[in-house]
């Protein structure tokens, strides 16, 4: 009996250091969120400068005063200069981008959180409930190996072990060891002139130092140190995607037991009202529709706290888990066109990515190329022949499925854990 509890704990630890767990469910959160950001950047970018700039009813001042206990991390808390926050607003963006398409996946990690902290903590007060997942996602991502599959390091990484049938010199990367330097600079740059925090320096610091690192051991050609970086590097994957798990357990199970406590939501009636205000109704008549039948706003309303309420319990049986999953994608999708709160349903379907079944992110991501191979095809027999073969030659840049080492795991379910 001992001695299979130490081989069960052997294999538990060596699955752990030498596995980085969810490949696909990490991408689709990182690809997720990157993208509702964006998309929530860019439809307020006429009226950025009301929202977290220098026009903002909610001053400077104000936003110093208010986080003067705690003091979170913002650039836009440094200065109220308009020049300053066009950079941090389009640093965001430009970071939005660079983790969609998965493009040095660690600095742009770095950057979304930095882009995120900086415009939320300038303006608290402003979001519809979705701000807060992603404030909080932001900050996980940065533990995660989110690039793995759905990349262009993926994509870069697969073309080179196919090249050479190895890594290449690390030290030849100049695109990456430009892009940590200039970070490193403008690092060096802010801890000198006293802008940031002790212990926002010492968080920054810390990371640059454990990518040069990474960088130095690759170049020097350290397998072994190497090796322990790497299972270092899983540890630190894994203990994020766990968090990541139970924070949006956190999230549905207090929803759920918070409605539980109110009467319009133990009577059967709190959806009605929200369908039937001005500022939540973009399609008035839908909204009627739906609340004239008093039998489906009495489903809509329980089973809303049923969901929530249930979810966290369904984690260890696959299909009931499944079977919520999908019940909870198509409310918030309810949300986004009832309610007209888009960006708020895509950010919970987004977190809600994280349990979704590995063979189904496969397929979907299989339907997804052939769909784009046929278009390709298409367009390539509509063009004349001297363009189809330009057009051939400049495939590169679109991003293809890449598979993680271990195709028969990458193949399971995902565990409740996954």
């Amino acid at each position: 009996m001992l001695r299979r509890a130490e081989g069960a704990l052997a294999r538990g630890i060596d699955r752990v250091t030498g596995t980085a767990f969810g490949p696909y469910q990490t991408a689709v959160v990182r690809i997720g969120f990157a993208l509702t950001w964006l998309g929530f950047l860019l439809r307020e970018f006429p009226h950025r400068h009301e929202l977290y700039g220098p026009d903002s009813p909610w001053s400077l001042e104000l936003a110093q005063r208010q986080t003067e206990l705690h003091h979170p991390f913002s650039l836009l808390l440094w200065s109220g200069d308009t020049l300053w926050f066009e950079v941090v607003y389009a640093l965001a963006m430009l970071a939005s981008v660079g983790l969609l398409l998965g493009w040095r996946t660690r600095a742009m990690s770095v950057l979304f959180m930095v882009g995120v902290f900086s415009l939320m903590n300038r303006s608290v007060f402003m979001g519809d409930g979705g701000d807060n997942v992603i404030h909080l996602m932001a900050g996980y991502l940065v533990l995660t190996r989110c690039g793995q599959v759905w990349s262009l390091d993926a994509r870069r990484a697969r073309r080179r072990a196919a090249a050479g049938g190895a890594e290449p010199d690390p030290g030849l990367d100049l695109a990456g060891v430009w892009l940590w330097s200039v970070l490193g600079f403008f690092l060096v740059l802010f801890t000198t002139f006293g802008e940031l925090s002790a212990g926002w320096a010492l968080f920054f610091w810390a990371l640059l130092a454990v990518h040069g690192l990474w960088w130095w051991l690759d170049r020097r050609g350290a397998s072994q140190a190497r090796a322990v970086c790497d299972a270092l590097a899983n540890i630190a994957h894994n203990a994020g995607l766990l968090i990541i798990i139970v924070q949006v357990c956190f999230i549905y199970a207090t929803a759920g037991w918070y409605k539980v406590s109110g009467s319009r939501w133990q009577d059967g009636t709190a959806s009605y009202y929200p369908l039937n205000l001005d500022y939540f109704t973009p399609w008035p008549g839908l909204g009627e529709l739906v609340t004239a039948n008093g039998t489906m706003v009495m489903i809509i309303t329980y089973g809303t706290v049923f969901v929530q309420v249930a979810f966290p319990f369904t984690l260890f049986n696959r299909r009931l888990k499944n079977a919520l999953l999908a019940l909870m994608i198509v409310e918030h999708l309810s949300i986004a066109v009832l309610l007209g709160l888009p960006f708020f349903s895509l950010a919970m379907i987004s977190a809600d990515a994280v349990f979704l079944p590995t063979v189904f992110l496969v397929w979907a991501a299989a339907v997804l190329g052939r769909g784009r191979d046929r278009l390709l095809r298409r367009e390539r027999a509509a063009e004349p022949a001297g363009e189809a073969a330009g057009e051939a030659a400049g495939e590169a840049w679109l991003p293809q499925q890449s598979a993680p080492a271990d195709d028969r795991e990458a193949a399971e379910d995902v565990r409740p854990s996954t």
